[in-house]
């Protein structure tokens, strides 16, 4: 069994987590530089089996498709053009960045290093990544009732 790798796509830095082989539990991976996330993809796809993505999708409050819908749509198409056998889910990415923050926060990370735009970016992959797991282990759940 693979990985899913969860992406905070920005137009200055992606954010990537990546699951367990068992897909119980997400973690931070790594920020690029979205110039260099093909080359990363090649990099960790010869590594690493990957079984699906999940990006995060920005939703306004109204659960209307965000403004950044215009970078972030060019690039889902050309991750599933690039891998048309791999499964990429959307999950509502509203709040990650607050609650990376909070995160770094409850976890004891120094000021100087929450200023950190990278640190703040991969965890937000984290946790958009882990709400996906979760939300699948619900469904999972729901039906075996």
């Amino acid at each position: 069994m693979g990985r899913i790798l969860g992406i905070d796509y920005g137009k200055k830095r992606v954010g990537l987590a990546v699951t367990d082989p068992l897909h119980i539990f997400a973690s931070p991976l790594e920020t690029v530089n979205p110039e260099d996330f093909d080359i990363f993809l090649d990099d960790y796809s010869r590594s690493e089996q990957i079984d699906a993505f999940v990006v995060g999708y920005p939703v306004q409050m109204n659960n209307r498709p965000s403004e950044s819908v215009k970078y972030i749509d060019p690039f889902i198409r050309k991750l599933k053009k690039r891998f048309p056998e791999k499964p990429v889910h959307l999950i509502d990415e509203r709040f990650t960045s607050r609650m990376a923050f909070r995160t770094m926060i409850d976890g004891g990370v120094k000021k100087k290093n929450r200023q950190d735009k990278s640190l703040v970016d991969k965890i937000s992959a984290s946790i958009i990544l882990q709400s996906f797991l979760d939300k699948i282990s619900n469904e999972k759940n729901s039906n075996l009732k």
